[in-house]
């Protein structure tokens, strides 16, 4: 008898394992599900992960293409000696043919500030080695912000650090960095981290999308028998379920008599699957500002990493002895050189208000100068002045004159003569 009772027992916990395995088999591949996993997961997404969402991959690669393409040039600010500034650009310096030709490194300019320009974005900052001799700065060399650790000081006032690049330490000022919302100087902090939530549901979204691909476009629904089966054909069926619904290689179930397939209505969460990938754009596109008008894209997404990258390069692409005369800009025309008539248009302005000359505005559109169009006219042309002789030339009375003052009082001079000319 007590042989036979644990014969039982076991029997029991046998089948009592059997069922376990299976509800949890049933459970994972409930889970695995994607929109359920977007409902009730709550591990981050990685930078990978993210750009494999369409809108994501679509807003990064815009922007970083956008300031990738905009070359960088070096200027030098003087002030003379009635204390006017001059501004000089400075073409013949090696970090401007670093910037915008060749790094140094395997990545070309372009790639370089746009992989720079997409860790900015999503991971805790973009980091590029600055390779010097002495004074001289030899070459930007690009790293993958995954290799950057860092160890910093608990000073909340004097705050200072190093970079670890697989163990090795390294300066703060051996790097060029780009911060994202940074408290401390050293490490910024990714839209991925900030944005986690909206973001990972979206991609969510994509594996549940994926996962109907896989399943051939299966459609959900529960069957119904005209009478009772037996274990054997509800194991057989079970299985028959599970390959319809685990992957594409077979898509095909055949029914017994009486046994039928009935559709079971969407749920609430699919109906509106289709309006929330929506809502989902519109939210990722106002984290990354893409906006449809395109002057407030470039204020609000482009202008703000500009400015980012200048306050890089000046801070630790530049000695401390140039710091105070030298600095490096964006060239933010190249942004207007896709709409020719908006681009055109601003000339016209910057020309009929005395901004610049005809020579300088074939000189931004890559064209030889012609001699004689180095003139700035004022006032719809009553004045007009000569940056090469340095003279100002008064078309109403052909009078050529040393100063500006001088011009204008003849200017008006020459209006009220004829004024009266015209009376008489």
């Amino acid at each position: 008898m007590k042989l036979l009772e644990k014969i039982n027992i076991f029997k029991k916990r046998e089948e009592s394992t059997t069922e376990t395995t299976e509800t949890t088999e049933d459970t994972t591949n409930y889970i695995s599900d994607g929109l359920l996993r977007a409902l009730i997961t709550n591990t981050p997404i990685t930078k990978e992960q993210a750009l494999s969402l369409p809108i994501v991959s679509s807003a990064v690669d815009k922007i970083s293409s956008i300031i990738a393409m905009l070359p960088i040039y070096l200027y030098k600010e003087t002030v003379t000696e009635d204390g006017k500034k001059e501004i000089q650009q400075i073409n013949d310096d090696h970090r401007v043919f670093l910037l915008n030709n060749e790094t140094g490194d395997t990545l070309d300019s372009f790639q370089f500030k746009k992989a720079l320009i997409q860790d900015y974005l999503l991971d805790k900052g973009g980091f590029a080695y600055i390779k010097k001799r002495h004074t001289k700065y030899i070459s930007l060399h690009y790293v993958d912000a995954i290799h950057v650790g860092h160890r910093k000081n608990t000073d909340p006032i004097n705050k200072d650090g190093q970079y670890l690049i697989m163990g090795k330490p390294y300066e703060l000022h051996d790097f060029l960095v780009l911060l994202r919302n940074t408290k401390d100087g050293i490490t910024g902090v990714g839209l991925i981290e900030e944005v986690s939530k909206a973001i990972e549901t979206a991609y969510q979204n994509i594996l549940f999308e994926l996962n109907l691909v896989r399943k051939g476009g299966v459609k959900k629904g529960f069957l119904t028998a005209e009478k009772k089966l037996g274990e054997t054909e509800m194991e057989t069926l079970r299985r028959s379920w599970r390959r319809l619904y685990s992957d594409n290689s077979e898509n095909v179930m055949v029914l017994n008599n009486g046994t039928k397939f009935q559709e079971a209505s969407s749920t609430g969460v699919e109906l509106q699957l289709n309006e929330r990938k929506k809502t989902l754009n519109d939210e990722i596109n106002a984290i990354f500002h893409i906006h449809e008008d395109y002057s407030l894209f470039i204020k609000e997404a482009i202008m703000p990493i500009i400015k980012a990258f200048e306050t890089a390069l000046n801070r630790n692409f530049l000695l401390e002895d140039e710091k105070e005369s030298l600095y490096f800009a964006f060239d933010t025309r190249e942004i207007t050189k896709g709409d020719i008539k908006a681009r055109y248009e601003a000339y016209k302005v910057a020309h009929d208000t005395g901004f610049i000359t005809n020579n300088e505005i074939r000189y931004l559109e890559d064209m030889d100068q012609i001699d004689g169009l180095d003139t700035i006219s004022f006032n719809l042309a009553q004045v007009i002045y000569d940056t090469k002789t340095k003279q100002y030339y008064v078309p109403n009375t052909s009078s050529v004159f040393s100063t500006l003052d001088d011009a204008i009082k003849n200017t008006k001079g020459g209006e009220k003569a004829n004024e009266n000319t015209n009376q008489e």
